[in-house]
């Protein structure tokens, strides 16, 4: 077996084996970081080189908190059968997993999210590492195997929207010049 099949195996259960130790004292020190932290290295780097990490700059990881558990919504001030209160029995639509690639990316809104890996939980929180690269960065432009995230666009934003208005209408435009000049 490889290095990256034994950290594997162990990371199929972190809280039994020779991990335990570490994994606790982790749980303790994470507990007490802000929800979204840079991380200079990967805690899971089998995980983190299977979703495009490379130990090069212009690559990031982050570590994200996300609550556990379903939402809690306020009770309503009107009247309304039980049933349809939506106090309790609510839950989230998406993942946790999903709301931390979500967090990670509206922090840092210049990078691109590669993915994201489970990482450690206890019985209030879930963490996970949000790999991300900058499209912007010459070692990823340069990258042939990475370089297709320089043209990948996150979200399409009003200017987006804009531009693509833009380019219809001078396209039209200038279709409508040459029919013109030739029909004269």
């Amino acid at each position: 077996m490889g290095f990256y099949k034994y950290v594997a195996e162990l990371w199929k259960r972190p809280s039994e084996g020779p991990l335990a130790e570490v994994y606790k004292r982790r749980l303790m020190e994470w507990r007490k970081q802000p929800s979204i932290v840079r991380v200079e290295k990967p805690t899971r780097i089998n995980r983190a080189r299977a979703l495009g990490y490379k130990a090069k700059p212009g690559y990031v990881v982050v570590r994200v908190r996300v609550r556990k558990g379903g939402l809690n919504r306020p009770r309503p001030s009107s009247g309304r059968r039980p049933k349809r209160m939506g106090v309790r029995g609510y839950s989230p639509h998406k993942s946790a997993q999903l709301i931390a690639e979500e967090r990670a990316a509206r922090k840092y809104p210049n990078l691109v999210v590669l993915g994201s890996y489970w990482v450690g939980e206890d019985g209030m929180y879930k963490w996970y590492e949000v790999v991300m690269v900058d499209p912007n960065h010459p070692s990823v432009r340069n990258d042939p195997e990475r370089n297709w995230v320089c043209g990948f666009r996150r979200k399409l934003d009003y200017s987006g929207k804009v531009e693509r208005v833009l380019e219809k209408v001078r396209k039209m435009f200038g279709e409508a010049k040459r029919d013109g000049k030739a029909s004269e």
